[in-house]
């Protein structure tokens, strides 16, 4: 006799509370799904009682103003059939990217995976170079390489993005959208150190402007990060000659270009 696998039986009260959400805040699946940093055919997945991830609930759930953990009891709940539902894995069984995100598969960039110490001068601080954690993993739900940051000197401004791989190309783009809004960082394949140089482009605040602004950056594993070596890293930083070393080799041995006129 076959199982029932229908959906734990509180899930539908999560469900309603999500879409409460989305028409009190105006959001459509592909704003959500934006905002959430997610695939809109997640988004459509999590509204007709799919498993997700629980990131991708947490996250849903912040975009909304939603109480994760009583949204997440609900969604739990007690499984009519006592059975865990498998995770609905996207393209190619989770592990081929996009073709427009370059098709690369899991077993191809594997050595991508990890922790990376990042570095780049800080904007408007002469001298100071800004020193953070970004983290890359693979995410089987919309198959890539996803990428985020922690331990910025800006918090509020950390960012996570997916990884695009031109197949022709010896760069690759660490990319973050929301809401229109978009940051690139273009940077060398990683190389058999671990390290990806290049640039980011982004926008800086002065006053009460955003300034486009490009600059060197620095990508190098770490596993292992040491109490207060990262953040700003001032001139008279025991690390400031390392890492500013390390952001100087990114201009001379060609990684990257800076035009003047």
């Amino acid at each position: 006799m076959p199982h029932n696998h229908s959906a734990p039986r509180d899930r539908d009260a999560a469900i309603a509370d999500i879409r409460k959400a989305m028409i009190e805040k105006k959001l459509t699946q592909a704003e959500l799904a934006d905002a959430a940093d997610c695939h809109e055919k997640t988004v459509q997945n999590l509204l007709g009682g799919r498993s997700v991830r629980d990131q991708t609930l947490f996250d849903v759930c912040m975009v909304l103003g939603l109480d994760y953990e009583r949204v997440k009891a609900d969604w739990d709940g007690s499984p009519m059939n006592g059975a865990n539902e498998p995770m609905d894995l996207k393209g190619e069984g989770g592990l081929v990217a996009p073709i427009y995100m370059g098709a690369y598969t899991r077993a191809a960039v594997d050595h991508y995976i990890g922790s990376y110490l990042t570095l780049r001068p800080a904007f408007s601080l002469p001298s100071v170079i800004i020193a953070y954690r970004t983290d890359i993993i693979w995410d089987p739900e919309w198959p890539s390489l996803l990428f985020e940051e922690s331990g910025r000197p800006d918090a509020t401004y950390s960012h996570r993005g997916r990884l695009y791989m031109p197949a022709s190309s010896s760069f690759i783009h660490l990319v973050s959208l929301t809401k229109g809004a978009m940051r690139m960082v273009l940077v060398s394949q990683v190389d058999r150190l671990g390290a990806m140089r290049g640039l980011i482009t982004t926008l800086n605040k002065q006053g009460a402007m955003l300034m486009p602004v490009s600059s060197p950056i620095v990508y190098q594993r770490q596993d292992e990060f040491q109490s207060g070596s990262l953040g700003q890293i001032p001139p008279e930083h025991h690390d400031h000659p390392r890492y500013r070393a390390l952001l100087e080799e990114t201009i001379a041995d060609g990684y990257a270009k800076v035009v003047e006129r």
